[in-house]
């Protein structure tokens, strides 16, 4: 248990008990859809008013979205990024979060920027580091999903909805999780 992080304050912010907290998912999708040249489209895990009932306060902390030309664009700041276990699955999230919403708010998808604060690779990870870094890079896969038009349609979607075309994966490199 992780407590109200991540997930919880995207759709829960500031919500404890019974009391309901701010969605910011949806408020972020209507504000996509009603005013796109704002520079207020934020995302934000960071709740200095919960980090003591969380595990672990929230590592990827902010993400400002950015409508231009009928796409949509994505840069997250992540305080403290595990480059080796942590960072790769974190742009992969914030991608196709970015990608979910597009599609939701009937735009393209343009960039993803990724940001680091404290970027580290802890010692025992070295020996997967190098071997990772020893890898030639294959060819990038492209997704297909539905054509989501609400987010129920995403909550009601599943698994085998989403579909990597030309994924050709290494084989994983095992590493313990470092905390």
């Amino acid at each position: 248990e992780l407590g109200p992080v991540y997930g919880y304050q995207w759709r829960n912010f500031d919500g404890f008990g019974r009391h309901f907290g701010t969605d910011q998912i949806t408020w972020l999708i209507n504000e996509i859809r009603t005013n796109p040249d704002s520079r207020r489209l934020i995302l934000s895990a960071w709740n200095p008013n919960q980090l003591s009932q969380m595990a672990l306060p929230p590592c990827h902390t902010l993400a400002q979205f950015r409508v231009i030309n009928g796409s949509l664009s994505c840069q997250l700041y992540q305080r403290s990024a595990d480059m080796f276990l942590g960072v790769p699955f974190n742009i992969a999230s914030y991608a196709l979060l970015t990608c979910i919403i597009a599609r939701i708010c009937d735009l393209k998808v343009a960039d993803f920027v990724w940001t680091g604060g404290d970027v580290h690779i802890y010692s025992n990870h070295m020996e997967q580091v190098k071997l990772q870094l020893e890898r030639t890079p294959r060819s990038l896969p492209t997704l297909q999903m539905p054509n989501f038009k609400t987010l129920e349609d995403v909550l009601n979607s599943g698994v085998s909805d989403y579909v990597l075309n030309d994924y050709e994966p290494m084989d994983n490199i095992k590493a313990p999780m470092a905390v």
